[in-house]
């Protein structure tokens, strides 16, 4: 990884600008943290409204962040005027997460002209130990026009 260069100058105020506005991540708790070109983190401190029943943190909220975190490390890529579409998204879990942040890594794989393949890993971090909780393969479409 690493060695993309971003086609917008401002991809960082833009990927910043478009996190403030993203209703659902917000909701429940996302903090935007790396923005590179073709990386981006996002962190999930632990809530236990957004756990199921048996008190780990639901799937789905596990896979929003992974999703959105890598649509951001695409978008950083993207050019001016275009935004990012999930058009597919494969995770497996790996290990329940319950007590601790949660952080997903999107990080770019292969920068097509139109598809973009991003690999997104949740993390539980708890006292400094790290455990992988998801890892996911993500193909992310541009769509010019798309404001985000």
């Amino acid at each position: 990884m690493g060695g993309f260069e971003a086609r917008d100058e401002r991809f960082r105020e833009r990927v910043r600008e478009s996190f403030a506005r993203q209703p659902f991540i917000n909701f429940i708790g996302g903090e935007l943290g790396r923005v590179e070109a073709g990386a981006v983190d996002i962190a999930l401190p632990f809530n236990a409204s957004l756990a199921q029943q048996h008190g780990y943190v639901h799937g789905g909220v596990i896979t929003a962040i992974a999703d959105a975190a890598a649509g951001y490390a695409a978008l950083t890529l993207a050019p001016v005027g275009s935004g990012v579409l999930t058009t597919e998204l494969k995770v497996n879990f790996l290990r329940p997460a319950g007590e601790g942040r949660l952080e997903a890594r999107g990080r770019v794989l292969k920068p097509g002209r139109t598809l973009r393949v991003v690999q997104s890993d949740v993390f539980e971090i708890v006292q400094a130990l790290e455990r992988h909780v998801l890892t996911g393969l993500v193909t992310m479409m541009f769509m010019e026009g798309l404001n985000d």
